[in-house]
């Protein structure tokens, strides 16, 4: 008999690439079975603050205040460098501006939210809404500044905006690590041996996407909005990488750091729990 396990992840290519062999049932997920349910990582976030999945995708932000319910595992991580968020504004504007101004974030658990608040060293007057309105926004001049994750960074001059941060690069040069920006976490009430087969079975997903790649460009185009093939594989190329298949030592040295810097700034609360499940 199968174990059911509820799982949730987001709808950006990334994670529907890392998921497409694992939800269509072409790989062995060594007698588990997965009840799926997509939505944008904020909304995965808010529903872990409830405990609603067994698995779920969510922003390491996230994930630092959960540690009590969840475990991050080895595999499915959006972690790297040159792929960090970017706060953008509209020409004329300078980040100097950025203290005495509202901004735009997409979601308050984000790892962009945090990021943000790393570097101003302070709470920051952040408005949230769903990433992909961020860029619209600005471009009125609802709000002067934004920070754009995913296929953001591909498209933001589409919408007559500049980069003024790349919040990645600041982090690289700080702390020579990658940015850790979104993990799969399970909850720690999920048996060790369970975990682990979870952990395998997202590897072996992982795995099956990159042989097999224009087989899930269906399932990626189907939740990917108007986004073009081009961003699409720019997307997936940036965030779906070697610590994707195994997040590995520098990976969890780099968790690690963002989640002690944080809790050093008063953004993040103490733990003792260890932040990997397995």
């Amino acid at each position: 008999m199968k174990r059911n396990l509820t799982l949730g992840y987001s709808t950006c290519p990334n994670d529907t690439f890392i998921f497409y062999a694992l939800a269509h049932n072409l790989i062995d997920t060594a007698g588990l079975a997965f009840k799926i349910e997509l939505a944008d990582v904020e909304t995965l976030n808010r529903h872990a603050r409830a405990g609603v999945f067994d698995i779920s995708k969510l922003s390491f932000a996230a994930i630092g205040r959960l540690l009590d319910t969840y475990g991050v595992l080895s595999s499915g991580s959006a972690l790297g460098r040159g792929c960090g968020p970017l706060i953008v504004a509209r020409p004329g504007f300078n980040i100097n501006q950025i203290d005495s101004k509202k901004i735009a974030v997409p979601g308050m658990w984000t790892t962009a939210c945090m990021l943000l608040g790393l570097y101003l060293s302070k709470k920051p007057d952040a408005v949230p809404m769903r990433f992909d309105l961020i860029m619209h926004a600005v471009e009125r001049g609802d709000l002067d500044f934004g920070v754009i994750i995913h296929e953001g960074r591909f498209t933001y001059k589409n919408y007559g905006l500049i980069s003024l941060l790349d919040l990645g690069k600041w982090w690289e040069e700080k702390t020579s690590l990658p940015i850790p920006l979104g993990g799969i976490a399970i909850r720690r009430d999920i048996a060790y041996e369970t975990a682990r087969r979870v952990e395998g079975a997202i590897r072996e997903s992982t795995l099956f996407g990159f042989k097999h790649r224009t087989e899930t460009d269906g399932y990626i185009k189907r939740y990917a909005g108007d986004m073009s093939s081009a961003v699409i594989r720019r997307h997936i190329d940036l965030y779906v990488n070697d610590f994707t298949v195994e997040i590995g030592e520098q990976g969890k040295e780099a968790v690690e750091a963002l989640f002690e810097m944080a809790r050093s700034k008063g953004i993040l609360p103490e733990s003792k729990m260890s932040v990997f499940a397995c």
